[in-house]
Formats: C-alpha cells, structure tokens, sequence
C-alpha cells in the first residue's frame, strides 16, 4: 500500500455531507405577510361614496373587474365596504328597485383590516371563518390596498409550484 493512502475516517464523511435542510430552514421566521401579495398585486384602492347609489357601484365594479368597493367618506376613512353578495342579497329583497338605492343602506360596517405585515396565515384564517372574501389593507397612514381570498391562494399556489420545482431540481440534479 502506498504511503500516502489514509483510509475514509468520520471526520472526513462528515466535512462532504450536504443537507437540504436543516432545523434553520425548517424553523425559518421568513413568513408570507400580506406585503408580498401587495407587493405582486398593488396597491390599488377603489372605493365609492356612502350617498351614492347601488348602480354608481355596479357600474364600478363592472368596469374595474372587481369583487367589492370600499366605501369611504370625503376625507378617506374606511366607513364600510360593499361586494356583489351584499348588491345580490338586495336584490333579491327588493327586484326592481334595487340601483337606486344608496350605497350605505346596504354595506357592510363592520369591516375587518388587516396590516401589511400580517402573515398571510392569519388573513386566510380570519377570512375563511367570517366568511368573506375581500380585507382591506391599513397601515398608519390609512387604506394602502384591498387583499382578496383568490390572492392569498394564488400567491401559496406559485410559491407551492416554485418549491416543487427546486426540489426536482434537487433529486434530478
């Protein structure tokens, strides 16, 4: 044998092994916060007036492509928001009479908010047990953006096929 030769110890085996992952990946505090969807979706506010009427807001929102509207005053203060549900549970109640009706005799008050550096975990969770689709997004200067249910899934769908893919990455090589 030449002198040179040593055979494979612990130590060595030890310095070439690779890992995926580890207790800092697995643990990581890097958590999806609304800001990212914000960031990807912008922020965009489309709100409308309380005295005006339903069919301002129909029309607003067929020309936006949109779900809901928030609905502010004069200054920008958050007073409501009103969705399709809220115009089509008006309609049934009241056919034929419903566009003229003014936007606060049917929007929703109590709206909740969410922050941007909300973990988007906790958006879903709350959306998902009031059972609406659409949050509006405040930081300290008021209203920055509107989150909707079809954005969080959306945002966890990409991120779930970017993650599949480096994985194949990984085993193909």
């Amino acid at each position: 044998m030449p002198s040179s030769y040593q055979a494979p110890n612990r130590k060595a085996e030890e310095k070439n092994k690779t890992m995926s992952q580890s207790t800092n990946t697995n643990t990581s505090s890097d958590v999806a916060t609304v800001q990212k969807v914000l960031d990807q979706k912008g922020g965009s506010v489309f709100s409308i007036r309380p005295q005006d009427t339903l069919g301002d807001a129909v029309k607003v929102l067929k020309e936006r492509g949109i779900g809901a509207l928030l609905v502010t005053d004069a200054n920008g203060e958050l007073k409501g928001i009103l969705s399709e549900r809220d115009i089509v549970r008006k309609l049934a109640d009241t056919p034929g009479q419903t566009l003229p009706q003014q936007v606060s005799d049917v929007m929703t008050t109590a709206v909740q908010t969410c922050t941007p550096d909300e973990p988007m975990v906790s958006v879903l969770r709350r959306m998902n047990e009031g059972r609406f689709r659409h949050m509006p997004i405040a930081d300290g200067s008021g209203l920055i953006g509107m989150v909707t249910i079809g954005d969080l899934v959306n945002y966890r769908l990409t991120e779930l096929e970017h993650e599949a893919l480096q994985l194949k990455q990984l085993i193909v090589g």
